[in-house]
């Protein structure tokens, strides 16, 4: 049968690091004085007075490379438990593992390919 009660310390923990930031946060917005005003809503830039908009665009080449470093740090971290513990779980693991790098490759060679992987 399973039990919950051994979940007991699990969901005090949960709810208490929960709790703690919410307080806190609702805490300092009843503390912190409100003062809203020009200078409150301009765009700071070292003391200088704010010059053109504050919307740029930026290429679409830095969100790529950015995204393309995520996946492949991402695939590190899964990859890791499955190397460290491949004795125990078998054929069957390095197999899923085999297709997981696998899309991941032809996901790479898809950007390559597209020219995502540029950067002038």
């Amino acid at each position: 049968m399973f039990l919950l009660h051994e979940y007991d310390i699990f969901w005090t923990f949960l709810i208490i690091a929960s709790l703690i930031p919410i307080l806190v946060f609702w805490i300092s917005g009843l503390l912190a004085p409100v003062s809203e005003g020009p200078e409150k809503l301009s765009s700071y830039e070292s003391g200088i007075e704010p010059m053109g908009g504050a919307w740029l665009q930026f290429r679409i080449r830095y969100y790529m490379f950015a995204l393309v470093f995520v996946v492949f740090d991402v695939e590190t971290v899964f990859l890791y438990p499955w190397a460290m513990s491949f004795d125990v779980l078998g054929v069957s693991v390095f197999i899923e593992a085999f297709i997981f790098v696998l899309i991941l490759v032809i996901g790479l060679v898809y950007a390559w390919r597209k020219g995502a992987l540029e950067w002038s």
